[in-house]
């Protein structure tokens, strides 16, 4: 390797370090690194890094092919294979598998936890892993105990399943990531570990990642957090991926975790539920943004510019009359968030709703909704039952969902094509590559 390089590389600060090509241009962000351990309690190699691309596609990366890795920057040179990343018998993640591992100094045997890992290189020019940060355990009151920087061998344990392993250290390299690619991190983890970052994301998060999950992957995290727990985190999801979720965990599993959700929660849910999936009903939210036309052009932006408020929801505040809780009172139209910021704040919603822009039936299909959005340029469309109260609103986002191929997710990550350095893997790229676990 040539170029800057840092003499100790700690992997858990190198997380989230943006990759560049030796143009400069960027390529992604550093996510992990992949290792091998080796016999008798030798340093393990490092093999290479695991690079988030565009569209959240997590590729490996040879350490042969980064060339410096100096302070918030490493520059690797060479096509990259775009292939998706899955780890081979014999490999591991070092952040996703060993950091907050529970290990023993070998002298005198104390149990210690892992909190980063250092790696060097030699004079063949091999990546080890050669000091581990670690923390000792904590004595009566203190939280925390003193933390210290060891070599490599000076700690055993690390060849031995791990049992109830931690996962402090590993959120805190993931804590800024979004939704999207938090879900797609969790899902390259192995079985174990993903239900141990699991149970430790807050509800409201967890619940994030839920919905940006492939079908699989949730049903099998659901099935391993406990019954009141995973009422919560549905409780927190959107109703409509609520109600995806428990169609694909079997009606007994449904019936009994809608008994242990908040009741307000679970009717939203089960009103979902009575849908067909692919219909407006089947899609739709029952939480879009609803006020009557006594309502200021104020309050309504103040409404939109909420956190939690996502940004096709945003886009649009549905009028009806009291109650203003679905399924409402009439249906009256809608106001358009572009409308609002030419309006002065003081002016009422009624005098100038749009009320031309019907809503559909809950049993449209998902080609009269998709054709009605295109049709008229919205984020979202109100659904309205025979009675004309609105009964959701279905996002252009959620269309989009149920338009892309199952799997779309994991899909989207495998594809092998690119340009420029992430273009397909040259012919001694492929050569490398086949050979990193020898």
């Amino acid at each position: 390797m040539s170029g800057n390089v840092l003499q100790r590389v700690f992997l858990a600060r190198l997380a989230g370090t943006a990759v560049f090509d030796p143009n400069g241009d960027p390529v992604g962000k550093v996510r992990d690194a992949v290792a091998t351990l080796r016999s008798n309690n030798q340093s393990p190699r490092i093999l290479g890094i695991v690079v988030e691309v565009p569209l959240r596609r997590r590729v490996f990366v040879p350490i042969t092919r980064v060339t410096s890795i100096e302070s918030g920057a490493v520059v690797i040179t060479g096509l990259v294979n775009m292939r998706r990343f899955d780890s081979r018998p014999g490999e591991i993640l070092v952040l996703g598998e060993l950091l907050d591992r529970s290990i023993s100094l070998v002298n005198s045997g104390e149990e210690v936890v892992v909190e980063d890992m250092g790696m060097e290189q030699n004079r063949t020019g091999d990546w080890l892993i050669t000091r581990v940060h670690i923390m000792r355990k904590g004595r009566g009151f203190r939280r925390k105990g003193a933390t210290s920087t060891v070599a490599w061998e000076e700690l055993t344990g690390f060849a031995l399943p791990e049992h109830n392993q931690g996962v402090t250290n590993l959120l805190s390299t993931l804590s800024n990531l979004r939704a999207a690619d938090l879900a797609a991190v969790i899902q390259d983890l192995a079985p174990k570990r993903r239900v141990e970052v699991a149970r430790a994301l807050n509800d409201e998060r967890l619940a994030d990642v839920l919905q940006e999950m492939e079908e699989a992957e949730r049903v099998e995290l659901l099935a391993e957090l406990e019954g009141e727990r995973a009422a919560d985190v549905l409780g927190e999801m959107d109703p409509d991926d609520a109600a995806d979720l428990l169609r694909e965990v079997g009606e007994e599993r449904a019936q009994a975790l809608l008994e242990l959700m908040e009741p307000e929660d679970a009717e939203d849910v089960l009103r979902l539920m009575t849908y067909e999936d692919y219909s407006a009903g089947g899609m739709m939210t029952t939480d879009p943004i609803i006020m009557s036309a006594d309502y200021s052009v104020a309050d309504a932006l103040a409404t939109v510019r909420l956190l939690e408020i996502s940004p096709a929801l945003a886009s649009q505040v549905f009028i009806t009359r009291q109650p203003l809780e679905t399924p409402t009172g009439r249906y009256i139209g809608m106001v358009h968030y572009q409308r609002l910021l030419r309006e002065p704040p003081s002016t009422l919603l009624g005098s100038i709703v749009d009320t031309d822009t019907q809503g559909l039936n809950p049993n449209a299909s998902l080609h009269e909704v998709s054709s009605y959005l295109a049709s008229y340029n919205l984020l979202s469309v109100p659904v309205v039952d025979g009675n004309d109260r609105l009964l959701g609103a279905v996002t252009v986002d959620d269309v989009l969902d149920h338009l892309l191929p199952e799997n779309w997710r994991h899909d989207h990550r495998d594809s092998t094509r690119g340009t420029g350095p992430l273009g397909n893997l040259s012919a001694e790229a492929s050569d490398e590559i086949k050979g990193r676990v020898k």
